[in-house]
């Protein structure tokens, strides 16, 4: 029987951990003398009262949902993923040559091409670790961080002795080509009366995200590998015994996992950037853990947490930018957010398990 009830695991303990982050991060306000109402007000003003703050948060958000959505398939599967940043990174690299080397008539075939790309890409950047970690028994956790320090360094190499422009200066490709660029919110909702999202970099990836939400829901609780990936992730030997063969699993789910997060470049890469550059990932990848932490590695969950740190970003930046409060404090503020929806969730959960429990009893 479980603890507590699902829809508290679901809302009730993300809810009670996201307020006693907003509590912490207020006397933190405070205690510099600033008022903590007016702060999240603006935060508020700044990343949803304008169509422009709409834009940053869903740009944000898009990020958050494939690296999010990276790490609850990996999870799924009792895989750590902690590779997200280098899976991006060489997801982008996909996007860069695909874009700079195939001359596509359109964007949309264009879209298909990069969104292909980068997703082989991620996917044979996880393969190694999930090879090392089937075959050899090599800690997940461990090679996907060192993977990370790898792919940057071979990000930085590529960008800089092989597609860097003659005379150029900073380390990163050329502009793709006008018929690769994405339809932007700007150009996709703006009338001749109004302009919507004006500057704002959201574009139509956030509606891949959106879908890959979707299919990921689907394969894992709709398909026969999606419930071979969870029972193995519950119990290995019970997966053992049901004829599911460990090394498949761990591999392909680490594939699908590395797919997904290379697939953020289209966002980063193609849909906003328009050209390769050294730091594409943006640091979603580690972002990307606490959003499933958050969602509870469920992709409608991934979705709502990966807005509300959308929100956290796009509002961050407004408030650093407009108040006397310092962008070290903004830092402060989310990673208090990612600590209690992350790391102190036990703090939460285990006070409410035993209310329930109690509540149980007292109902016998």
């Amino acid at each position: 029987m479980d603890k507590m009830p699902a829809w508290a695991d679901a809302i009730l303990v993300p809810l009670i951990s996201l307020i006693l982050a907003a509590l912490l991060s207020s006397l933190v306000i405070l205690g510099i003398g600033e008022n903590p109402i007016d702060a999240f007000q603006q935060m508020v003003q700044g990343a949803l009262m304008q169509s422009s703050g709409w834009g940053y948060t869903l740009y944000y958000a898009t990020n958050f949902m494939f690296t999010g959505l990276c790490v609850a398939v990996a999870f799924h599967a009792r895989l750590f993923n902690i590779g997200g940043e280098g899976q991006v990174a060489l997801g982008g690299l996909g996007v860069a040559l695909a874009c700079l080397y195939i001359p596509w008539p359109h964007w949309s075939l264009a879209l298909l091409g990069s969104g292909l790309a980068a997703a082989l890409f991620g996917a044979a950047w996880a393969f190694v670790p999930a090879y090392l970690t089937a075959k050899r028994g090599s800690h997940i956790v461990i090679t996907t961080i060192m993977f990370n320090f790898i792919a940057a360094s071979l990000l930085n190499y590529v960008l800089v002795n092989v597609l860097r422009p003659t005379g150029a200066m900073d380390p990163a490709t050329a502009k793709f080509p006008e018929a690769t660029h994405l339809p932007s919110f700007q150009e996709m909702f703006s009338t001749a009366e109004t302009v919507m999202f004006r500057g704002s970099p959201a574009n139509i990836s956030f509606f891949i995200a959106v879908a890959a939400c979707c299919a990921v829901w689907a394969l894992l609780w709709r398909t026969r590998l999606g419930y071979e990936i969870r029972a193995f992730g519950h119990s290995e030997s019970a997966a053992k015994y049901a004829g599911i063969n460990p090394v498949r699993i761990t591999i392909i789910a680490m594939l699908i996992s590395g797919a997904l997060a290379g697939m953020m470049a289209i966002n980063s890469t193609q849909g906003e950037a328009e050209r390769l550059v050294l730091n594409a990932s943006e640091g979603a990848g580690f972002i990307g853990i606490a959003v499933a932490l958050m969602g509870r590695n469920h992709p409608f969950g991934i979705f709502l947490a990966a807005l509300l740190f959308g929100f956290l970003y796009q509002g961050g930046a407004e408030l650093a930018f407009w108040s006397g409060i310092p962008r070290e404090l903004i830092v402060v503020i989310q990673a208090l957010v990612i600590l209690f929806t992350g790391a102190l969730d036990n703090m939460v959960r285990m006070p409410l398990e035993k209310l329930f429990l109690a509540m149980r009893k007292g109902d016998a």
